[in-house]
């Protein structure tokens, strides 16, 4: 195998997503600069990526062994590591432990859609830290993506996100984006359906949370 099929390879592995020029490009991400070892992925990341938190008594289980050593550092790591599974177990530990000190990493991952599947992730700890700031990524995020008919990303988890931040604060800025949702969405499911299972994994969360 040569080097180019290689790393096209690592990175389909990795979760990347369509490359696509954007105006979040020159924005600068948190990078680890080097692959996590084998050992580290074993302990972090494989018994909590895709989609465990839909059984948060399973989750609570695996986490618990691992409680009292998770640091903001870890987190960090994670987040920096260019692969979906990663990045969503670190999004979900920033939303487990509090880390609002990473709202600015998860809201430029969330803005440049450097991988798929972790975005759910990113607007949950968005959703969960409820800051001026946070909202504002979600924002921006949508003001462009939803402009992208030909990228379905993470528009749907967006949404919801601005839902549950708008029911705590009572704002309406997810209404204000219907109307391009609306225009975006070639698939006309009802946004209620996104909503409600965002609704529940916010729940699961923080379930985990407070266990």
């Amino acid at each position: 195998m040569d080097e180019k099929t290689k790393k096209q390879l690592e990175l389909h592995v990795a979760g990347a997503t369509v490359r696509h020029k954007s105006p979040f490009e020159i924005l600068e991400h948190h990078d680890n600069g080097q692959k996590l070892n084998l050992d580290f992925i074993k302990k972090w990341v494989r018994p909590f990526y895709m989609f465990s938190i839909n059984k948060p008594d399973e989750y609570i289980a695996n986490f618990n062994s691992i409680r009292a050593e998770l640091t903001l550092e870890i987190a960090k790591k994670l987040l920096g590591d260019f692969n979906w599974r990663s990045r969503i177990v670190g999004a979900h530990f920033a939303v487990i432990n509090d880390y609002r000190e990473l709202e600015t990493i998860i809201g430029i991952h969330l803005l440049k859609s450097q991988v798929c599947y972790a975005g759910t992730g990113y607007c949950q700890a968005l959703a969960s830290f409820n800051t001026e700031n946070g909202i504002d990524f979600l924002k921006r995020y949508l003001d462009y993506y939803l402009t992208r008919k030909d990228l379905f990303y993470d528009q749907r988890d967006a949404m919801a996100a601005l839902n549950w931040t708008d029911r705590i604060n009572g704002t309406s800025e997810m209404e204000k984006f219907v109307p391009k949702f609306r225009d975006w969405a070639i698939n006309q499911k009802d946004l209620e359906i996104d909503i409600a299972r965002f609704d529940e994994q916010m729940k699961n969360l923080n379930k985990i949370k407070t266990a």
